[in-house]
């Protein structure tokens, strides 16, 4: 039984399990994603990561996992701002990841940076070996959010950090009522025109309202045994940051 709504939620139909759905959505729309993602966002996601990775700066992680890595434009900046020895890109698809393997090898970055197909409800990894993982509009994808949640703490050293951004509701007038108008329509015509995929725009405003944001996100990152949990609204409220220490 799900935890959560948007673990009900999925993009095609209700005979497949969400995982198999999200990864044949993310390979759908791999080739269109960039630019449509800029475009919907209106290229303010840049400093939303941007703002991401700085809270890990103090730190100095020398080996990150990026979860949900997509086409790998997180783990490129994450690299690029911090420098770390290692970086591992994870994701259930590979189309996605395809396209992110070219783009790293373009800057050169191959050698550290890496790719590998992960399901992040059962994590290949061994205990304790990530110093940071950051996760970009990727949770509210996972089939099992605790079980998503607890896989990352598991592999994370202790002392480790957790940065999640993930798209959210405004709750506050007039953003509320724009933004409603903006994820019913503009978002799937949009979607529908650029990646030919209607169904997979219209499941993101679908799974960005049915996910628990804020002070219940919160709670939930705390339940999977993070401590140290705070979250902060970005862009009125269209983006929320969480970061969170093991």
């Amino acid at each position: 039984m799900p935890h959560y709504p948007q673990e009900e939620i999925k993009p095609y139909n209700e005979s497949e399990s969400k995982a198999v759905q999200v990864e044949k959505m993310f390979d759908n729309i791999a080739p269109a994603y960039d630019n449509l993602n800029h475009v919907l966002s209106w290229g303010i996601d840049k400093s939303w990561r941007r703002k991401a990775i700085n809270c890990l700066k103090p730190y100095h992680p020398q080996r990150i996992m990026d979860v949900a890595t997509g086409t790998g434009d997180f783990a490129i900046q994450a690299f690029t701002m911090l420098h770390p020895q290692e970086l591992i890109g994870t994701d259930i698809s590979e189309g996605m990841m395809n396209i992110g393997r070219e783009k790293v090898k373009q800057a050169g970055f191959s050698e550290h940076i890496s790719f590998a197909k992960e399901d992040c409800t059962n994590l290949s990894f061994t205990d304790n070996c990530f110093d940071a993982i950051t996760v970009a509009f990727g949770v509210r994808n996972f089939e099992n959010l605790d079980k998503g949640l607890q896989e990352m703490h598991r592999v994370l050293v202790p002392g480790g950090h957790l940065v999640i951004l993930e798209l959210s509701e405004p709750e506050w007038f007039p953003m509320k009522q724009l933004y409603a108008l903006y994820s019913k329509i503009v978002i799937p015509t949009l979607g529908k025109l650029f990646s030919k995929d209607r169904s997979a725009y219209t499941y993101l405003p679908q799974s960005i309202k049915a996910f628990p944001q804020g002070e219940i996100m919160q709670g939930i990152i705390r339940k999977a045994g993070f401590s140290q949990v705070h979250f902060q609204r970005l862009t009125l409220g269209i983006c929320t940051l969480y970061f969170a220490t093991k």
